[in-house]
């Protein structure tokens, strides 16, 4: 990238890009009419995930507010999550929002909803092996979001209210979904896996689906990293969980553009009909710089940080005020690689601009 070029991109730090898509949101959207409207659903979670943890940065409390707007709008004063399906992960990560709520008002309402998600995870289903489903309503799959949707839920109750119990869970979790979905060639994740085999997308041999997607993958390191900051440091299988986050951060560096970001389907960028997505590089790059953070990477990886993060950047538009965050990959279930390319694309929904705030938060940190 030529000099003048990188110093004009350079000129905004990445808190300014988070606080510019923060404030397009908030215009856009009252936060109980966040779509799905009224549901605890993972697309508000994502989001106001995002939202959290810049918030952390810059102390300004009108996004605080906005948080709780949304949090005290889908759960009742008696602590109840009003619109969800417990039979299904992505209606619990919202529950990473409940922990600063209680945290600053005390409110038990919040803590009480905490304990629901709990005994949730306590009764969920799972494979004879132990692994949980994605989903009730599809038996014996295991998919790369739930990783994301579960773990660094259950790992910080487990540190604040002494469930140690939970570490030996989560760690066994990702290790048995690295065990069934990693590929040993490219040392990428397949998005999901079937138990039985029964279902369509499954290799009868494997269990795997046939593609590596790239924000299913992009799930994957972000969540472990945020488990990390909640298992003890003595913990046995710590390193494990460790060397999954960053064998699979330096695999992933292999399929990097020259642009900077990586495709809708990782390893398959010589094809033209494939394309290159903005939250899995968003996802990737906020894992890269919180690796290089807590230590696990050197410095020297700044350099495949710097190239994503730039190559996000570039890709933005403005309207008037509003930040654009386009080239994003809508909700996306399990299926062939013809399911995957001609996924439609938004711009500014949730997935995307939550994904992009991640990686503004870590690089705000590291850059």
């Amino acid at each position: 990238m030529k000099y003048l070029e990188r110093r004009k991109l350079m000129e905004k730090r990445p808190l300014d890009y988070a606080k510019a898509s923060m404030d397009t949101m908030m215009r856009k959207w009252e936060a109980p009419k966040l779509p799905p409207e009224g549901r605890f659903h993972y697309h508000q979670g994502v989001f106001l995930s995002g939202m959290y943890k810049n918030y952390e940065l810059c102390k300004e409390e009108k996004y605080f507010d906005y948080i709780k707007s949304w949090v005290d709008s889908v759960i009742t004063e008696d602590g109840v999550i009003k619109q969800a399906d417990m039979g299904q992960f992505d209606d619990m990560q919202p529950g990473i929002l409940l922990y600063p709520l209680y945290h600053r008002t005390g409110d038990a309402k919040y803590k009480k909803a905490l304990d629901s998600l709990m005994t949730a995870i306590d009764h969920y289903p799972t494979t004879p092996e132990g692994g949980y489903f994605h989903k009730a309503d599809l038996p014996e799959e295991m998919w790369l979001d739930g990783l994301y949707m579960e773990g660094p839920l259950r790992a910080q109750y487990g540190a604040e209210f002494d469930r140690p119990k939970y570490f030996d869970e989560i760690i066994f979790q990702a290790l048995t979904m690295q065990k069934h979905t990693r590929d040993p060639k490219t040392g990428l994740l397949y998005h999901a896996w079937s138990y039985d085999r029964k279902v369509e997308w499954a290799d009868k041999e494997t269990g795997c689906s046939p593609e590596f997607w790239g924000r299913a993958i992009g799930w994957v390191p972000v969540a472990l990293l945020d488990e990390l900051d909640f298992i003890p440091a003595d913990h046995p299988d710590r390193a494990k969980l460790e060397k999954m986050a960053v064998d699979l951060l330096k695999s992933l560096l292999a399929f990097q553009s020259e642009d900077g970001r990586w495709y809708q389907v990782v390893n398959r960028g010589d094809d033209p009909a494939n394309w290159l997505e903005n939250s899995c590089s968003c996802l990737y790059v906020a894992a890269l710089c919180k690796a290089i953070r807590k230590g696990l990477l050197d410095a020297s990886y700044l350099e495949y940080a710097h190239k994503g993060y730039e190559g996000v950047i570039r890709s933005l538009t403005w309207e008037g005020d509003d930040l654009i965050i386009g080239n994003v990959c809508i909700g996306t279930g399990v299926g062939d690689y013809e399911h995957y390319i001609h996924r439609p694309v938004s711009a500014n929904d949730l997935h995307g601009v939550g994904a992009f705030l991640l990686m503004c938060e870590e690089c705000e940190q590291v850059f």
